[in-house]
């Protein structure tokens, strides 16, 4: 009872506004470990939510500007804990070793750690595997001892440039599981938890086109994988002393248009967590009797967050939006019920709506979007409209809670996610159909989104911005030279905007390993030639603009600062050019470009990206910023 009155009074004095970005956290024996403050600490499971805890380790050691814990992982007797370290501002990991002695101490420090996992060896020692990752590549991969018999080796190297390897101990521990992939292709050896000295056993060498995953559990191996017809993943079973591909036989098949986002194992049960027809659905399988259970998740859900968890009997998840933070639910087997976290009630289930809707391409495809937008909003056609896409690598668009979108929605803007061809949302053949010389297909869907938002009330071209990251900056930028007038105003991060020329530069870390997905320039004419009919860079011309903010990061590996400042320049050209031709009474637009200190890629949490971002939407929009701003106040600390 005096728990149960620390939690009320807890949740009643806690503004229900405010959120907090949850750091890495780990549940191994009776402990949880997590990051408390600058220091990684443990406590007692059940004391987790207290302030009794042991300091292991205090991160200010590694003089590293505003460090914090990535991941971690626990030896199997806890005699060790090994963290993954970065900065805000850098790709770049550090891995610590600390030893849980009465005094822990850090026992090792490893740089350029990707990927790592803990074994225990028939001597009873902790070995810990892990990946060295140079210039954002990972091709190695080392095992390390400590203590008395300290050592550190080289253990596998990847000769092919344009694949990278990652370790995933499988959810029993029985296996260590090396997984060498490109885009489109996939080869696991296995290292027996039991003998990890021992030479690693080879699955199924790596066939162009076959990806495939590793589950183990009684002796069996669950293997997911888009092998034979259709080409979307399928669960195949085969004994673990018989793995190779002949020996695979269909356990279970996905229905068309299904995405898997995640797989889970546990003693008696196989959990699917999979995306059909743009709504989310967790199948639960029964190993025993082969039974089928499929759950339909409420419809505002839009994303999974998988939870780490050893407990046989549960499995626990959270689901989100990109205007509702993460709720917990729990498929609780026994029961064999569904249970949602209990509590207040989140006030934008009664004040906001999701709808799903399709566009027609100009090919007759139906393209999924996802929009959220006020309940009470009247004449939703002079309400402002932010479209998101990203279409790449057969990745979801990212649908995740932020609290800058909410706040948009409170403030009557409409939000769409297009879910374009090129990205993941209705499996492998829909990133199939949007890579290569298939890329124009998502700009397609992209124009075709946007003209049937429009079309359907959903706001005017004059209140209409576009947002992207990434890989997503291609087809914005292509749609900014194909159509401009659909839109107003766009914002981009770290944007992929000159295709061409960096996709020919292969001094570039990522240009081998991305040829599958954009093609290769330099050795191929049909390739070269397609690439210049999208590439944003290369279609610049003399015409009216939408206004763009662009915000780029100085050392940023994955997407050179080089070609973007030079498709600005370019750009601000072109629209000199297009206002001397046009005359006086031009109002030009604005090309904003926005250059962050660091060498991260994309920071989410950046509040003066936010403020910068939501700032220009504003202006560019006509729009009266002042509510905006103070219920942004809520939700982030400035």
């Amino acid at each position: 009872m005096d728990a149960f009155e620390k939690v009320r009074t807890k949740l009643e004095t806690q503004p229900q506004e405010e959120y907090e970005i949850i750091n890495a956290e780990v549940k191994h024996g009776g402990f949880v470990y997590y990051q408390e403050g600058c220091c990684l600490v443990r406590s007692k499971d059940e004391e987790a939510d207290n302030d009794n805890y042991e300091v292991l380790f205090n991160l200010e050691e590694l003089k590293l500007d505003q460090p914090f814990i990535d991941c971690i992982r626990v030896a199997p007797d806890e005699k060790y804990v090994a963290a993954k370290i970065r900065t805000e501002d850098s790709e770049a990991s550090t891995c610590i070793v600390v030893k849980l002695s009465d005094q822990p101490v850090m026992e090792a420090s490893f740089p350029n750690v990707s990927s790592f996992e803990w074994v225990k060896d028939e001597e009873e020692e902790d070995v810990l595997f892990y990946t060295f990752q140079r210039n954002l590549r990972c091709h190695d991969v080392y095992r390390a001892t400590f203590g008395d018999n300290k050592r550190n080796e080289r253990f596998y190297t990847e000769k092919d440039p344009s694949y990278f390897v990652f370790l995933y101990l499988t959810k029993d521990s029985r296996f260590l599981t090396i997984n060498i992939m490109n885009k489109t292709t996939s080869e696991v050896w296995l290292i027996d938890g039991l003998s990890p000295w021992d030479p690693p056993v080879l699955i199924q060498k790596r066939i162009h086109g076959v990806l495939y995953y590793v589950e183990h559990r009684d002796d069996e191996l669950y293997i997911l994988t888009n092998v034979g017809e259709p080409t979307e993943f399928k669960l195949m079973r085969t004994a673990a002393d018989t793995p190779a591909i002949m020996n695979w036989d269909l356990f279970f098949t996905m229905k068309r248009n299904t995405k898997v986002v995640d797989l889970d194992m546990f003693k008696d049960h196989c959990v699917l967590f999979l995306k059909h027809s743009n709504l989310l659905y967790v199948n639960v399988i029964g190993l025993a009797d082969d039974s089928v259970r499929s759950l339909k998740l409420p419809p505002w859900a839009c994303g999974f967050i998988m939870d780490t968890n050893s407990d046989p009997k549960n499995c626990p998840f959270q689901l989100c939006s990109p205007i509702r933070p993460p709720k917990y639910y729990t498929y609780k087997f026994a029961e064999g019920k569904l249970f949602e976290e209990t509590g207040h009630e989140d006030p934008i289930t009664k004040t906001s709506r999701v709808l799903r809707l399709e566009a027609k391409s100009k090919d007759g495809k139906s393209v999924p979007m996802t929009i959220f937008h006020k309940t009470d909003s009247e004449d939703l056609q002079k309400k402002p409209l932010l479209v998101h896409v990203y279409g790449a690598y057969g990745m979801d668009l990212k649908m995740n809670f932020r609290p800058e979108r909410r706040v948009l929605v409170d403030d009557g803007w409409i939000l769409a996610y297009c879910h374009v061809r090129g990205g993941g949302e209705l499996g492998l053949q829909w990133h199939a159909d949007g890579r290569l010389t298939k890329k124009l297909n998502g700009l397609a869907d992209l124009e075709a989104c946007i003209k049937t938002l429009h079309g359907q009330g959903f706001s005017q071209p004059s209140l209409t911005a576009l947002t992207a990251f990434s890989a997503g900056g291609v087809l914005v930028g292509a749609l900014c030279n194909s159509n401009p007038e659909l839109l107003r105003a766009v914002t981009l991060e770290a944007p992929f905007l000159d295709v061409l020329n960096t996709m020919m530069d292969t001094t570039l870390p990522l240009t081998l390993e991305e040829l599958e997905e954009w093609g290769n320039p330099s050795s191929d004419e049909k390739h070269k030639n397609y690439i210049k009919r999208y590439c944003p860079y290369q279609n610049i011309k003399p015409q009216h603009y939408p206004s763009i903010h662009i915000t780029a990061y100085e050392n940023d590996e994955r997407v050179p600062l080089k070609g973007i400042v030079n498709y600005t320049d370019k750009l601000k050209e072109a629209i000199m050019e297009h206002a001397k031709d046009t005359g006086e009474g031009y109002q030009a637009p604005n090309v904003v470009l926005d250059i962050q200190p660091g060498g991260n890629h994309v920071i989410e949490d950046s509040h003066k990206k936010i403020t910068a971002q939501i700032k220009f939407l504003y202006e560019e929009l006509g729009l009266d910023s002042t509510s905006v701003f103070e219920n942004l106040k809520k939700y982030l600390k400035f």
